[in-house]
Parts: structure tokens; sequence; C-alpha cells
């Protein structure tokens, strides 16, 4: 975890009136969450005053279906002096953690989430995250691409990302998998992005990367599975199409939902149109989910997740 100096108070105002932390002026994300009662923002809010940090976002959301209170809290040194992060994280574990029996954690809000792609022979997921990635957009540093076919690797390299060749040898898939677990251990990776990787993981895999592996579905989910989705859509002549991002699970495409989009369609359309207009949900929608779980603002609730935007 990184450390604060002091600053000086920034001048600068953002549109609401709140003052605008100078550029090097770290900015923090805490997130909690815990059993629902009374007191638990106002503790929150306190505790960072108390230690000169200055919220400049906060959304709260309390379930009352799981009872749980879900916190997502932006804040940096007020210029007085903040405590290092360090030293924030072990007294908020002696108060207010201790007090609710949260389960938290502090992030550096600059610091870019480090993410795994996977991939197999379909391209528009990948060459969106990668563009996205090189105009800023999208608050990830892909540091490698992976895949059990050589299709893409042309795409990744000229965008500067390594590229791993994996290859499913007499369908020893748990070797293959190994091999991704050690590279994403060995780069620090945080975040493992399926992105139309057209093989289901073990469920070994999918323990490992639990709550850590974002998979985008051909499909509004619940709905038609399968590798010719918009085929068996068409037989039934669907009216509106979509596709779904979801954190992976050992029930193939039943993991918790992250974000879905649907487009409305007609009888006029082939299966080839409702591709076209599918892969374009597909990776609107699978970068909608990346930039908030990067942001932190996913929370896991059960079977179901919390997006805090």
């Amino acid at each position: 975890m990184s450390t604060l100096t002091g600053q000086t108070a920034p001048a600068a105002l953002t549109a609401s009136g709140r003052p605008r932390p100078k550029p090097d002026v770290p900015v923090y994300i805490l997130t909690t969450y815990c059993p629902d009662t009374t007191g638990i923002v106002a503790a929150i809010s306190g505790f960072l005053a108390q230690r000169n940090a200055l919220i400049t976002e906060a959304q709260h959301y309390d379930d009352p279906y799981s009872n749980t209170s879900f916190m997502r809290t932006v804040f940096h040194d007020n210029g007085k002096g903040m405590p290092s992060i360090v030293e924030l994280d072990e007294a908020f574990r002696q108060t207010v953690g201790r007090e609710f029996g949260m389960t938290w954690r502090f992030y550096e809000a600059a610091r870019k989430c480090k993410t795994v792609i996977a991939v197999s022979k379909q391209g528009h997921c990948l060459n969106s995250i990668l563009h996205r990635c090189s105009t800023g957009t999208l608050p990830i540093e892909v540091v490698a691409v992976v895949s059990n076919h050589q299709d893409l690797r042309s795409l990744a390299e000229w965008h500067g990302v390594p590229y791993y060749y994996f290859p499913i040898i007499d369908g020893r898939k748990e070797d293959q998998e190994q091999r991704i677990i050690e590279l994403f251990e060995r780069l620090g990776a945080e975040l493992l992005v399926l992105a139309r990787y057209m093989q289901i993981l073990t469920p070994q895999a999918c323990e490992y990367f639990a709550d850590r592996a974002i998979n985008i579905h051909h499909s509004f989910l619940p709905g038609f599975k399968g590798a010719r989705a918009y085929h068996q859509a068409h037989a039934r002549g669907v009216k509106l199409i979509g596709a779904t991002a979801h954190y992976v699970t050992t029930d193939l495409d039943e993991g918790p939902i992250i974000e879905q989009d649907v487009e409305r369609v007609d009888h006029t359309l082939s299966p080839e149109d409702l591709a076209v207009i599918g892969s374009e949900l597909e990776t609107v929608v699978l970068n909608r989910a990346i930039k908030w779980h990067a942001e932190r603002r996913v929370f896991r609730n059960g079977n179901k997740t919390v997006v805090l935007r």
C-alpha cells in the first residue's frame, strides 16, 4: 500500500463546488460491506474526517433482502496531513471495522487494475478493450493476452501487449489452465477477462479466479446458450437480443451478473445481422463491467452483485 505526505490544500473546485485534488495528491477508495445497522455512514465519514481526509465521492446501498450494507468512498488528503494508507487501514481495523464487523479494503485510485485477457478466435471484444486502454478510457493495464489459438496474436502485439499461446494438448485442460494461473501470478494480475474465450473453465480454475474473472455471454441471460446462440434466437423469432457480463462460477453462464444490455430486432434480420448487432452489444457491456470492477464499484452479494455507480 502507498503512503501519503502532507500536501497544501487544493484550490481548484469541481462543478459541485468541492475542492479538486492537485495532480500530485493521491486519491484513495475505501470499499466496505457489513450487516446493516444504524450509524455506518456516519462512522465511516467521521473516521475519515478525523484523520484529515476529504471525501469527494460516496455511494451507499442497504440491501433489505440480505440485510447487508455496501459503501464505496473516495477521498484524499485535505491539505492538513492525512496518515499513510497503511496507518488508516490499521486504525480502521481497530475502530469502525471491528465495531460493525466489516469487510473492507483501501485502494489507490490511480493504480490501474492489472488484467489478463483470454481469447480464442473472435477478436471484437479484445479489439475494443485494447482500443479503450490506448485512449485512456478503460482504467486497466492489460499485462497479457492468452489464447488456445494463434489467430489474434497480431492484434495484441500491434498494441504492444505480450501474447501467450497456450494450446490444450490431448484434452489436458487442467495443464493449460495451470499455465494461465502461473502467468497470472507471475505478472501480479488482479483480473481475468474471458473476451469470447470459447472454453469452459474447470471447477478448480473457477475456484482460483472467484470474483476475479469476468465473462461476456452472447445473450440476455438466462436465454439461448451455446456457440450458436444467435441462430437459436433467429429460429425462435426473438424481438430482443442482448449481452451479459458476469463473474465466472462453476455453474456455466450462471454467475453473478454485473451488466446487461439489449437491442430491439425484427423478422427482417438474418442470423448474420443479429450477430453483428450482438457483437457490438458484447463490447459495450463487457467494457462497462471491466470499468466498474476496476473502479471498485462491484460488490458480490450472494448470487448477484451490487454496482455502486
